[in-house]
């Protein structure tokens, strides 16, 4: 806490005046506010015609001083008390030159966001002190989480100072009573933000984002986006209107925000420091949900890597959630840094996170060999989150797996055995949802899980056809598979939601197989089983290929599973004509990848 200095807007301000006001310090305050402060501070204002905010504590000290109107100056740190979960023992005492006493609905939020003992407005009028109001935090329940207790009009000549100091003691017991409780059912207040580039993308990214931020249980509670061609290296949004968003954050008492594209660690560290609240970015918020999601030791380690991996460039950033060591004067010694000591602590993580998981893979792959040599085919849910890949593999297979109306309900892969009406078995495979901008290190992470699509002998593209944006979710996913190298496998597209669709998407988002059901109704679910009987187990099919001489596993199974019409060897390989049916030639392209078959 800075002595003697004043704080906020001071430009244009002659020095003798910001000297005079700077001698403000020096006066001991006897009682809540004695009317030599309030006179002075009355002067002052009119003269430079912008408030002018001062900070005393309980025992009567000036601890700060700002000019400029309170929700457009940096809040100063005037905590002098340092349990957090009390009032900072601090009272603050503000002009309205306009001459309105009453307290503002910004002012109120300041009161609670740095949990003022109080917050006093003096209105001016004709230069002189009219009427005061007082503000305390009130009696939070959860109804009324921010209730605040207002004490006004007050002459300022005649204020019941013992009321007002005794009010901030009841306060202070309030918010302690409640503090415990309160923490453990707290639901963090978001602002969501984002950049408008005028691109057309086929999706409202801010409502997908306020989704996520329900489905990570934060409350939004607002909604913030700037038009812009392109993002701000520094501060993602430009200075001007981060300082507007620090403004909006502190008017709807957020805790966090959180921005819908990733930011670098400058950028993290930029925008706290502006706005004093809590950042994360879009994929921050995603691996948050996945960390709350995963059940199965593989998927705990994965979700746990792609963190580690997503936080090693970012420490630099992590001003609220991570503490920083800076270099200089009393910072060297004959260790480590404590950014390199962290830097150190997540790369050895990352080597062990990776061994483990290596590990699973080996026992997936020995699970999976396991289950080709059988000949069963393969089918893979695969569809945008909340699509209900999850619900229709309930409603085929008589399971009972948990099903939500919310995003990556299910992390971890199911598979479950079906028989068809031809006695035939199939696999049905559920696996994670996509999303846009589906992080990279999740993608990776993931990939041992993932692969599970990738030897699909067929591939069920279950879409939410009620949605206004399944044509950019079909296009989502459709990408992650190409990453995937999955694109060559048959698909059936699988319009889900029938129950709900709207008349005007009954044409749209469909495919060259399409199949239209309601999973939860149990609608259309026949028609989908026969369709998958039938690119499965279909006519019999002609192929020709060249099988690599590394592949004899290929040519072994074709010759266990159909019928050789012609064999040759030539310099890339041997050359196979047989005959197989659907489910052999769906199996063939999954052990080849995107041979033509």
């Amino acid at each position: 806490m800075e002595k003697r200095k004043i704080h906020g807007n001071i430009n244009g301000i002659k020095n003798i005046t910001l000297e005079a006001i700077e001698a403000l310090y020096d006066i001991k305050v006897q009682g809540f506010a004695d009317i030599e402060l309030l006179e002075a501070m009355t002067k002052f204002s009119a003269e430079i015609s912008r408030e002018i905010s001062v900070y005393i504590a309980r025992d009567g000290r000036i601890v700060n001083i700002s000019i400029g109107e309170i929700n457009k100056v940096e809040m100063p740190q005037v905590r002098v008390v340092r349990n957090l979960d009390r009032l900072c023992g601090v009272r603050c005492i503000h002009t309205h030159p306009s001459g309105d006493p009453r307290l503002s609905s910004v002012d109120i939020a300041t009161l609670h966001t740095a949990k003022l003992d109080a917050i006093a407005s003096l209105g001016i009028y004709e230069g002189k002190p009219s009427q005061m109001f007082v503000g305390f935090i009130g009696e939070n329940t959860e109804e009324t989480p921010n209730a605040s207790l207002i004490y006004g009009p007050i002459s300022p000549s005649r204020i019941p100072h013992k009321l007002l100091l005794n009010e901030i003691y009841l306060a202070d017991e309030r918010l302690k009573r409640t503090a415990i409780e309160n923490e453990a059912a707290k639901v963090e207040r978001a602002v969501l933000a984002g950049i408008d580039s005028g691109k057309a993308l086929g999706y409202d990214p801010i409502e997908e984002l306020e989704s996520l931020a329900q489905t990570a249980g934060a409350e939004v509670v607002g909604r913030f986006v700037q038009r812009a061609k392109q993002i701000d290296k520094a501060t993602y949004l430009g200075s001007g209107k981060i300082e507007e968003l620090a403004l909006f954050v502190r008017e709807n008492n957020a805790d966090v925000i959180i921005f819908d594209d990733e930011l670098s660690a400058i950028q993290i560290k930029n925008i706290e420091d502006i706005t004093g609240t809590k950042v994360i970015d879009r994929t921050t918020l995603i691996l948050d949900i996945f960390a709350a999601r995963a059940t199965s030791r593989e998927g705990k380690l994965q979700v746990e890597l792609a963190q580690q991996k997503y936080r090693l460039p970012r420490l630099l950033g992590f001003g609220t959630s991570m503490s920083r060591l800076g270099g200089g004067i009393g910072t060297r010694g004959p260790g480590e840094k404590k950014l390199e000591i962290d830097r150190r602590r997540i790369h050895r993580r990352i080597f062990e996170l990776e061994q483990e998981l290596e590990q699973v893979k080996k026992q997936r792959d020995l699970r999976r060999k396991k289950r080709e040599s059988s000949s069963i085919p393969l089918v893979s849910l695969v569809g945008y989150t909340n699509a209900g890949k999850s619900t229709l593999l309930n409603a085929l297979s008589g399971s009972d797996e948990y099903v939500a109306d919310q995003l990556f309900a299910t992390l971890d892969p199911v598979v479950r055995k079906i028989t068809l009406s031809n006695g035939s078995e199939i696999l049905l495979s559920d696996t994670v949802g996509f999303i846009n901008k589906l992080p990279h290190e999740l993608v990776h992470a993931f990939r041992s899980t993932l692969e599970e699509v990738t030897n699909s002998d067929l591939i069920l593209h279950v879409i939410d056809a009620s949605s206004d944006y399944c044509a950019k979710q079909m296009e989502v996913v459709n990408e992650v598979l190409a990453d995937l190298q999955a694109a060559h496998i048959p698909q059936i597209l699988v319009r889900n939601k029938l129950d709900i669709i709207k008349a005007h998407d009954e044409e749209s988002c469909t495919g060259k197989v399409s199949v239209d059901i309601s999973a939860l109704k149990k609608i259309g679910l026949d028609t989908l089983l026969q369709k998958i009987e039938e690119m499965l187990f279909g006519e019999n099919n002609s192929i020709e290929l060249i099988i690599p001489y590394n592949r004899y596993d290929v040519v072994a199974y074709i010759r266990e599973n159909g019928v050789v019409v012609e064999e040759d060897h030539t310099e890339d390989g041997t050359r196979l004509k047989a005959i197989v049916n659907g489910a052999v030639a769906g199996k063939i392209k999954s052990m080849l990848g995107a041979v033509n078959v």
